[in-house]
């Protein structure tokens, strides 16, 4: 039978979506952990990616003059060849690398909802991809600016947004490791990767709806205003965990990002183990 969602629940959980969702260390790995060390159950797959519409939100608000700029630039690109600069480029980019998670996230969707968001998985995931961090700060030379970026840096990332679907892994730490890898710098990397869930996760989270509301086994289920009152949290904390990630790589390793996760991943194995916890 399906849990009942509280508000101190969706409250909780929409502000540790905003938190969480920007910095590379899996919203909806941190979600999946709290709900059950917290409450004893999961939240569900269709509550994170509704609660997302809102961390996109802020998104849209935060990077709104640039969006604005690479969608004129697009739409102006289309009619006249003169005028396809960066923006024009940048929003083919964008375009081209949601294509991936799209298709994968349709073929997938059953077991993102399910045995994706085993504890086990989690924590093993959380522990490893600290290590891919690592190596992208250290072999990524970091010299190449966003308007250095082209059509097999988009592709590139947008294939390393697939990882994103397994809870752990992080959309952000997965694309701006990608980014890394291919010689961006980390403010570029971080930068494009925000555009380049906005299409991805607004569409996951609409599609989300009618399931958040009827989650059938995989979740707890949440009212309308619980799971809008959720969202708008997630906006403002979402909001202000953009602009202090984006001051913070600009100077700042995400190895800082890698070892936190190790802590979480080895600490979850711990509760595991011990049964503190369930992993399903």
């Amino acid at each position: 039978m399906t849990d009942t969602m509280t508000w101190t629940q969706s409250i909780v959980l929409g502000a540790l979506q905003g938190i969480t969702e920007f910095l590379p260390i899996s919203s909806s790995g941190h979600l999946r952990i709290a709900s059950e060390l917290m409450f004893g159950d999961d939240a569900g797959a269709s509550f994170t990616a509704v609660t997302q519409l809102g961390t996109e939100a802020a998104v849209l608000v935060f990077f709104a003059r640039d969006i604005a700029r690479i969608v004129v630039a697009w739409f102006r690109g289309l009619f006249h060849a003169d005028e396809r600069g960066i923006d024009y480029r940048v929003g083919w980019y964008v375009i081209f690398a949601t294509i991936p998670i799209g298709l994968i996230g349709f073929i997938f969707k059953d077991e993102i909802r399910t045995s994706g968001r085993n504890l086990w998985l989690v924590a093993t995931v959380l522990i490893v991809f600290s290590g891919v961090f690592w190596l992208a700060e250290r072999y990524g030379t970091k010299q190449r600016s966003m308007e250095q970026l082209t059509l097999r840096d988009g592709l590139v990332m947008g294939l390393s947004q697939c990882l994103a679907l397994v809870p752990g892994v992080s959309r952000s730490g997965a694309t701006a490791s990608a980014g890394l890898f291919l010689g961006l710098e980390r403010e570029a990397a971080f930068r494009f990767s925000f555009l380049l869930a906005i299409p991805a996760v607004t569409a996951s989270g609409l599609f989300s709806l009618p399931d958040a509301f009827s989650p059938s086994g995989d979740g707890m289920e949440a009212t309308g205003p619980q799971l809008l009152v959720a969202t708008v949290i997630a906006f403002f904390v979402g909001y202000a965990a953009i602009a202090w990630l984006l001051k913070f790589v600009s100077g700042h390793s995400m190895n800082w990002f890698g070892a936190y996760r190790v802590v979480l991943g080895l600490a979850l194995i711990a509760l595991l183990a011990t049964g503190t916890i369930s992993a399903t």
